[in-house]
């Protein structure tokens, strides 16, 4: 389509990932091992804590969420970019670049929102453990849950309609495996000023702020279990954090160092390795360093293992 002398571009093409040729089916299988890993891991968390009443609690309500948010996470990049590693034809239209930019920031700041949360909710359980049931009641939990999808809905709208009164003129080619939002930032020859200051200024206010309420949190927690003269408990309230944390300084610091950071002090290919632990690895590690060492998901996937054998013996 061209527009007077300019050519308007109809469609992108995903450079991909910085792989030799003769190692890309090596690398396609190691994708597909870990996109299958975190589809089936955080499906069997959802199914666990939906099929268990023990894990009706506001914890495991957080942590069912986050699970739906990492699956969906993962499936915003992962197919597309399995598809185009099989593929030469690595295009990807207008219209379906900005839908997947789209839902790229939807889950990922819905994650950021869960995260809090479930901070929040072991600071209480921690802190203040006879007021627990009082303050983190259904109610409030259901509202935390709806106001993270309120705001990440919002956010990522705005992104997306900024994006879309850009123009993008001869260069389409996306040096990244998906349409991230710097990259296309990157390619448009329109004033994008605007776009750089809400990033800057709502990046504040998604990541920065929910990172720090988190560590906040923990702070807190690690001060009242020191307070304690109990060796098991300390050992647990740190091992529960020091996991937790590892997860939240995986998935906060490569995306505050990809999209608040100056993006002319990246280089592409650092970008794309930053993108990749946050949008394949931490999703993938996520059930396994929340839920599937717990003791309660243990004892919940063997309940539910044992009614299927007595249902399937009747």
């Amino acid at each position: 389509m061209t527009e007077g002398n300019q050519t308007v571009i109809s469609q992108f093409l995903l450079l991909g990932l910085p792989i030799p040729a003769e190692h890309q089916h090596l690398f396609y299988a190691l994708f597909m091992a870990m996109y299958l890993t975190t589809v089936l891991g955080n499906l069997i968390i959802i199914i666990l804590i939906r099929l268990d009443s023990h894990l009706h609690t506001p914890m495991y309500s957080f942590l069912s969420n986050l699970s739906f948010s990492d699956l969906c996470f993962s499936s915003v990049t992962m197919p597309k970019l399995l598809q185009n590693m099989q593929s030469q034809d690595t295009s990807i239209p207008y219209a379906g670049c900005l839908t997947q930019m789209y839902f790229f920031l939807l889950f990922g700041d819905l994650e950021s929102f869960l995260l809090v949360a479930m901070a929040y909710d072991r600071y209480v359980a921690i802190c203040f453990p006879l007021h627990y049931t009082s303050i983190m009641s259904p109610k409030l939990c259901v509202s935390l849950v709806l106001l993270s999808w309120v705001l990440t809905t919002f956010h990522a709208m705005l992104h997306t309609l900024l994006m879309a009164r850009l123009s993008f003129c001869e260069d389409n080619v996306i040096p990244h495996f998906f349409c991230d939002m710097s990259a296309l930032l990157k390619l448009s020859c329109s004033d994008t000023r605007v776009n750089e200051l809400v990033i800057f200024v709502m990046g504040g206010l998604i990541l920065v702020i929910p990172f720090v309420l988190i560590v906040v949190s923990y702070a807190r927690i690690v001060s009242s279990i020191l307070k304690v003269p109990s060796a098991r408990g300390i050992r647990k309230a740190f091992s529960t954090c020091g996991s937790h944390l590892s997860v939240v300084s995986l998935f906060y610091g490569t995306v505050i160092g990809l999209y608040l950071c100056p993006s002319a002090n990246n280089s592409t290919v650092k970008e794309t390795v930053m993108a990749m632990m946050y949008t394949v690895v931490t999703p993938m590690l996520n059930p396994f360093i929340y839920s599937l060492r717990n003791r309660d998901m243990k004892g919940a996937l063997g309940r539910v293992i044992c009614k299927k054998k007595v249902f399937f013996w009747l």
